[in-house]
């Protein structure tokens, strides 16, 4: 969530918007808003769509799922799901392997 509030407030400062401005916007207090940018609260996908409105940009460009992981967990899980089949003899179609 650290690089989520990071790049929030990247795309802010580059629209010369103050916190202040982002926080009315939202119908929140400007500390609340603070929180959101240092990654003192979870941001959820209202939050998010409210901030991408206000900025006139996509989510995607705040939080993509590779930023929320910040490691390449699901290639581990995926690799793992495989091996685990593997071992166990379940049929693992060709495209997959």
């Amino acid at each position: 969530m650290k690089i989520c509030g990071q790049n929030i407030r990247k795309i802010r400062r580059s629209k010369d918007f103050t916190q202040e401005y982002m926080a009315f916007e939202m119908g929140i207090s400007q500390k609340a808003y603070s929180d959101i940018e240092n990654a003192k609260v979870k941001i959820n996908i209202d939050i998010l769509n409210k901030i991408s409105s206000i900025l006139d940009i996509k989510p995607s460009d705040i939080c993509s799922i590779s930023h929320k992981c910040g490691t390449n967990d699901y290639e581990d899980k995926y690799h793992d799901l495989l091996e685990y089949m593997k071992k166990n003899n379940i049929s693992i179609p060709e495209e997959y392997q």
